[in-house]
């Protein structure tokens, strides 16, 4: 690969040796994924959604495979603020020493949680920034219920921000809202320095034999190839209506598999992308998809991958 291709992105003031990040939910709290990849040719790394106290989230089942991707309905299980302070930063502190930008998302049930999570871990070195997750369909109190009407999503922006300090605090949209550029608008003007989209949408598989849900949560989040395109649209609607004004780098997500992916959210306007689903299918796609992205690059004769942010014609 020619070497005078740069790969390398700023994201919200941050250099990140690529712009391909493991999304949310999708990869632990990065150890699961050590044995299948290189962690350290990662651009960034979100660990999975982190709460006040553990969750064992929805009963099972709450995953099940769809035609072009999957719905799950885990519910924001996970071990807690204490047990991932003392079992998982460790890890983390290796992947951040490394080079790899480290994201924690937080979420809640008040916006009193999510500031106490976000502020217990602000001085944290590792930690490059948070994401805030105000998205998830798949919980009944807090995720969703705060990412829905502009004034709330101002709100906890605004208070997650202050708790946040110097470090980087992105908002996480949920993509079934009558307009998310209100919705960017809004986080924007709370004080977010990044955003990242999309989230999951709420979807129901039946199993005809018993004519009940798949899921034992009726519904689960829709994820993978299904949903790229919409993704891409909205991408491309944030980033025309709110973030390019803004100066707001996006992360984009949602059904991304390959370096051709990735590359459309950004043509689209992403600055970065971010894997989830393909890491369930493989592993290392990450990798691959930063190498791809690289290769597009030579053959397209760019200099550096900023040129493809927003190109859209």
């Amino acid at each position: 690969m020619n070497n005078k291709v740069d790969i390398s992105v700023e994201f919200a003031g941050l250099k990140l040796a690529n712009p391909v990040f493991l999304a949310s939910g999708t990869c632990g709290y990065a150890d699961e994924l050590a044995d299948f990849m290189d962690l350290n040719r990662l651009g960034g790394f979100i660990t999975k959604s982190i709460t006040l106290k553990p969750r064992k989230g929805n009963p099972d089942p709450r995953i099940v495979e769809t035609d072009a991707g999957m719905l799950n309905a885990i519910g924001l299980a996970n071990i807690g603020l204490e047990r991932f302070t003392k079992e998982k930063l460790p890890i983390l502190r290796k992947m951040s020493a490394s080079g790899t930008a480290v994201f924690v998302s937080a979420a809640g049930e008040t916006i009193e949680e999510y500031a106490a999570i976000i502020e217990r871990l602000s001085e944290e070195k590792a930690i490059a920034g948070f994401e805030l997750n105000i998205s998830c369909p798949n919980v009944k109190m807090g995720g969703i219920s705060f990412g829905t009407e502009p004034a709330t999503v101002e709100e906890i922006t605004e208070t997650a921000k202050k708790a946040a300090g110097e470090k980087i605090l992105m908002v996480k949209l949920a993509p079934a809202v009558t307009d998310i550029s209100a919705i960017a608008r809004a986080a924007i003007d709370g004080g977010a320095d990044a955003l990242s989209l999309i989230n999951t949408f709420t979807a129901m598989v039946i199993d005809i034999e018993t004519a009940r849900p798949a899921l034992a949560n009726r519904t689960g989040g829709l994820s993978g190839p299904a949903i790229k395109p919409i993704a891409v649209y909205l991408v491309n609607k944030v980033y025309r209506e709110a973030a390019q004004k803004a100066n707001i780098p996006i992360l984009g997500m949602g059904g991304i598999r390959t370096a051709s992916d990735a590359i459309e959210f950004m043509i689209a306007g992403a600055t970065a992308v971010a894997v989830g689903t393909g890491n369930f299918l493989e592993p290392d796609c990450a990798e691959k998809i930063a190498d791809g992205i690289g290769k597009y690059c030579v053959r397209k004769k760019l200099i550096k991958i900023s040129e493809l942010v927003g190109s859209l014609k």
